[in-house]
């Protein structure tokens, strides 16, 4: 009877050793194929090189010979000129040129008559580069005499600016990635932002004046912080000063739901037929193109100018949320119309011009250089060299806090790359001595057997 006690507890024994060797060897080789490129690595994106950009071409050109660019169905650099010698020097570049009739000096001189009309609550516009046209639309809001002023103005201009009718109200989204609340309503994180000294979160302006205080959670504990800059109207974005002046881990990450992320590496500008994302805490994450840049919102609180028009939906709630493709910074949500079940426009202040005018550095991750923040982006930086179907929100991350990991992505972690050592380890020593102890005891027994007859 003990014999056999033994017998079971030595194949016990071997069990567990050959389950820890394995479940080590899994820790170590995952964690070790997972792990993340080197911080000194400069992050991959899709950006387009210098030179080869529409945005760059446009630049050289000039604003009387072009009239804007954007991202093909072929994920190439669009540029419309308004003659054959530039449509000649767009080619040459190897990008592809379409000639048009308007230039950008037109279209712009058209959104300026627009603005110095009489302001109606409830209109927008925006450039569609792709038709060489104005765009203007009008919410349910908007009356039959407004509108009937509206077209007046458009048709003093010309035959390029359209009109259009639009379901639903243009209203900013109050109320992100993550919920950032306090008494003025709920609205998202957007970006991690730094000046070196302290860390903010970047969000939309319309969500709350200066001195407004913020919290993570609905019963006033967990204070965040504070908002310090505002602007609005006119631009949408304001600064929130984190309360212990640090973002924290995963700073550069940022929230689209289910305990994931989406690494940020940089920020741009984007360009029109770009596939871009948006997440929100009230709609979670969702995708669109480009329809529009320099787009003019009239909210019923103001206009606000310089604005990314897109069809990506948005829902009260999302204001402030980040927009983003390929892991760059492009956007934080203003507003719109319509919602996630019938659709939409939604409005975004790009990130470029917000962190410019506030002095301030993306905080990205795997930063190229050792100092944990982006360079001052180019105002003309333009990204997407890739088909906009084939674009994705970026490169995936755990988000710290989140329940629910699942067990795989901690046996992946790079850090068990020691304790699943330490496993494998531990392990072979438990099987090297049950087949010593096991050797010892066949040992005896042959003694024992054999010394009934010994002399």
């Amino acid at each position: 009877m003990r014999h056999a006690r033994r017998r079971v507890v030595r194949r016990v024994t071997r069990l567990a050793a050959v389950g820890g060797l394995l479940l080590g060897g899994v820790m170590v080789t995952r964690a070790v194929a997972s792990e993340p490129p080197a911080t000194t690595a400069v992050p991959h994106t899709y950006a387009v090189k210098a030179g080869q950009t529409g945005a760059q071409l446009v630049s050289r050109l000039g604003s009387s010979r072009t009239a804007g660019t954007w991202i093909g169905a072929d994920g190439k650099p669009v540029v419309a000129v308004t003659d054959e010698r530039a449509a000649a020097e767009v080619r040459e570049a190897g990008a592809r040129a379409k000639v048009v009739e308007h230039s950008m000096d037109e279209l712009k001189s058209a959104a300026r008559t627009l603005r110095s009309a009489p302001r109606v609550a409830g209109t927008a516009w925006s450039m569609d580069y792709r038709t060489n046209e104005v765009v203007v639309r009008g919410d349910s809001t908007v009356s039959a005499s407004d509108w009937a002023a509206m077209t007046r103005v458009a048709d003093g201009i010309g035959g390029f600016v359209r009109m259009e009718r639009t379901e639903g109200t243009f209203t900013p989204r109050l109320n992100g990635a993550q919920p950032i609340l306090s008494t003025g309503g709920r609205c998202s994180a957007g970006f991690n932002v730094t000046n070196g000294q302290s860390d903010f979160i970047l969000t939309a302006g319309h969500c709350g004046p200066d001195g407004s205080v913020w919290f993570a959670d609905t019963g006033g504990t967990d204070q965040l912080g504070r908002t310090v800059a505002q602007s609005f109207p006119g631009n949408d974005f304001s600064l929130v000063q984190y309360a212990d002046g640090k973002a924290g881990d995963g700073a550069g990450v940022v929230f689209i739901g289910n305990g994931k992320g989406v690494q940020i590496t940089g920020a741009g500008d984007p360009a029109i037929g770009q596939r871009v994302f948006r997440s929100g805490s009230t709609s979670g994450l969702r995708d669109g193109q480009v329809t529009g840049v320099n787009s003019t919102v009239n909210y019923p609180e103001g206009t606000v100018t310089g604005l990314i028009e897109t069809n990506v939906c948005a829902e009260p709630g999302d204001s402030g949320g980040p927009m983003f493709s390929e892991g760059i910074a492009l956007g934080i949500t203003s507003g719109g119309s319509g919602d996630c079940t019938q659709g939409g426009t939604t409005f975004f202040q790009p990130v470029t011009k917000a962190l410019k005018e506030l002095g301030m550095q993306l905080i990205v991750s795997n930063p190229p250089a050792a100092g944990g923040a982006s360079p001052a982006p180019s105002a003309t930086a333009a990204q997407g060299s890739i088909a906009p179907g084939a674009a994705s929100p970026g490169s995936s991350a755990a988000v710290q806090g989140a329940e629910g990991t699942p067990l795989l992505s901690r046996l992946t972690d790079t850090r068990n790359v020691g304790p699943g050592l330490l496993v494998v380890g531990g392990s072979l020593i438990a099987l090297v001595a049950t087949r010593y102890i096991r050797s010892e005891q066949d040992r005896k027994a042959y003694q024992r057997y054999y010394s009934a007859t010994w002399g």
